[in-house]
């Protein structure tokens, strides 16, 4: 890691603070899409949806299916999307305050209850919105690459054997994965 903090210099987690229903449904949106597919969709639901801004709750319940599929959302996300919202809605998403008391564990159990938010996404949420700085995304593709590229292995370590490899790093894992994630960026030229 010593290498790796020479190479790319001081990184800082960089909370984002915003609201878990905004976050939460900004990630589900781009889930498995290229950044500039994911902004266009993102943008088209806030101009054709939202007026200029994020739908709120209700109004991410109100809007017809044809319209959110027109701003180019598969019925998945649709689905996991409304279900963001009537959790939102009916309080059971805790509010950027409760999640601030709210351990990793205990946000970890309550957002995967709702559909299509799994351990990556609340390891995003965890890390990019509430700044925390202890989690390793072991199951991500990018701290997978990153790692096996840095450490020079054959081939990505399995997310449980990242995870056990990652407990060194404790208490400052969130910080790992971005350096992680700029060697992956780099490929292998972050040795040069």
């Amino acid at each position: 890691m010593a290498g790796l903090i020479a190479r790319f210099g001081k990184l800082r987690v960089m909370a984002d603070r915003r609201e878990p229903y905004e976050a939460l449904s900004e990630a589900v949106v781009y889930q498995q899409l290229h950044a500039k597919a994911a902004a266009t969709i993102m943008g088209r639901l806030v101009a054709q949806i939202g007026n200029g801004v994020l739908p709120d709750p209700e109004g991410m319940l109100d809007a017809p299916d044809e319209a959110l599929r027109a701003a180019g959302l598969s019925r998945n996300k649709i689905a996991a999307l409304r279900d963001i919202a009537t959790h939102a809605r009916d309080g059971r998403l805790p509010t950027l305050a409760a999640c601030r008391d709210l351990s990793d564990a205990e946000l970890i159990a309550r957002l995967t209850d709702i559909r299509g938010i799994g351990p990556w996404t609340v390891d995003m949420f965890l890390i990019f919105t509430l700044g925390r700085p202890d989690v390793l995304p072991s199951g991500d593709f990018g701290v997978r690459r990153g790692y096996s590229i840095a450490y020079s292995l054959p081939e990505m370590p399995a997310p449980k054997a990242l995870a056990l490899a990652g407990e060194r790093w404790a208490p400052h894992r969130s910080l790992a994965a971005l350096y992680l994630w700029r060697v992956a960026d780099g490929g292998k030229a972050w040795k040069e």
